[in-house]
């Protein structure tokens, strides 16, 4: 029997390797059931290795939600062709793709964020403004005036589309209205907002 050479990698890789794979468990259990002990199990390495690599419990949590939540600000990136109209509703597909996908995670970071957690909440809110702000970076069409009323609305807008998302995910899939639709009142919500503007 023959066994595979074994691939010796850098400290970075190794390290990206362990987030990676702590992005994996994330997305299918709350944060607090992402522990060490598991992710040494799941990687076939010591604990110890852990610790070296991200110093404790917290520090290792913080580090998977920091790449859960640049994978979601890389995955939602509308594209560069398109209407605004276009653009966004890409990016509210990819948006609601990557929390069906991750969705326990994705939950464990809302909680996480509203419970105090002064890690979460920054993780949070790092996330959430670079989703809304490159609504005014990318938008050629002018579908929304970049000022201080406007940027406040597509707040908001932000914090509906995620209870609608976080809503439609957790009714059961026998009751819950078509994923289009969904897309559709999210994308739509935005323009229709915007015309409330002083």
């Amino acid at each position: 029997m023959t066994t595979a050479p074994r691939t010796r990698l850098t400290p970075d890789g190794r390290r990206s390797q362990l987030l990676d794979l702590g992005v994996r468990l994330f997305a299918r259990r709350p944060l607090h059931e992402v522990s060490i002990d598991l992710l040494a199990e799941k990687a076939g390495i010591s604990r110890g290795l852990l610790y070296h690599y991200f110093g404790n419990l917290v520090g290792f949590q913080e580090a998977v939600v920091r790449r859960a939540a640049a994978d979601l600000v890389a995955r939602t990136a509308p594209p560069a062709e398109g209407t605004a109209v276009e653009r966004l509703l890409a990016s509210v597909g990819a948006y609601v793709e990557f929390v069906d996908e991750n969705y326990e995670g994705y939950l464990s970071l809302v909680a996480g964020a509203k419970s105090g957690n002064e890690t979460m909440r920054r993780v949070y809110d790092e996330a959430r403004a670079a989703l809304t702000d490159r609504i005014f970076e990318s938008d050629t069409d002018n579908l929304v005036p970049d000022t201080p009323a406007a940027r406040l609305l597509v707040r908001g807008w932000s914090a509906l589309a995620e209870e609608m998302v976080l809503a439609w995910k957790d009714t059961p899939a026998d009751d819950r209205i078509a994923r289009d639709e969904l897309l559709a009142a999210i994308t739509g919500a935005l323009p229709a907002l915007v015309t409330a503007l002083p």
